[in-house]
């Protein structure tokens, strides 16, 4: 079962529509899944999961990334996790990465600078963020845009972070993950 965490500000909000329900779509077809609210989760709640999803939210909504600490369970996580926007920000702070202005709305180029088996070479995204992630040295970084870094991975666990939104464009990246985070379980 793959654990979608829903990292809008607030449970039931409408963001869900916009940023959880697209992951939902792509997931379903694929492995069962389960919703939950970020407010709802902690370490005991991802043991029966393959992986896990942390999702984006609206341009405004920065309420996790208030929250940090209640995401400390990452850290001790076994599980694959994917973050998105949020989700990839909020990863970046559990680990002392900083946050860096960085402002991109609507489509742009991604170019991949390291291999990984979510995505390759270059292609086009799309963007909604007004931050960006400065890894900390337990990152690598996979992707940049022309403006700032797109995405990462951790050296030593199956933790991605992707600042684009793939649960728009690029819904293989999603599913990449989700047949990643069950090939781990096997």
């Amino acid at each position: 079962m793959m654990s979608i965490i829903d990292m809008n500000y607030k449970k039931d909000s409408l963001g869900f529509y916009e940023f959880v329900l697209p992951i939902i779509t792509i997931i379903k077809n694929i492995q069962e899944y389960e919703v939950k609210h970020y407010s709802e989760v902690g370490q005991t709640d991802t043991g029966n999961c393959t992986g896990i999803v942390l999702s984006g939210t609206a341009l405004r909504d920065k309420e996790t990334l208030k929250h940090v600490e209640e995401f400390a369970w990452i850290k001790e996580c076994e599980k694959p996790i994917l973050g998105i926007c949020a989700g990839m920000q909020t990863i970046g702070l559990v680990f002392d990465s900083t946050l860096t202005e960085c402002l991109e709305i609507g489509m742009k180029q991604i170019t991949t600078i390291k291999e990984n088996p979510l995505f390759s070479s270059s292609f086009r995204a799309y963007e909604l963020h007004t931050c960006s992630i400065r890894p900390s040295t337990d990152f690598d970084t996979l992707a940049q845009s022309e403006k700032c870094i797109q995405a990462m991975r951790h050296k030593e666990k199956d933790i991605y972070g992707v600042l684009f939104h793939p649960e728009v464009r690029n819904e293989e990246i999603i599913k990449r993950f989700v047949l990643l985070s069950r090939s781990k379980q096997e």
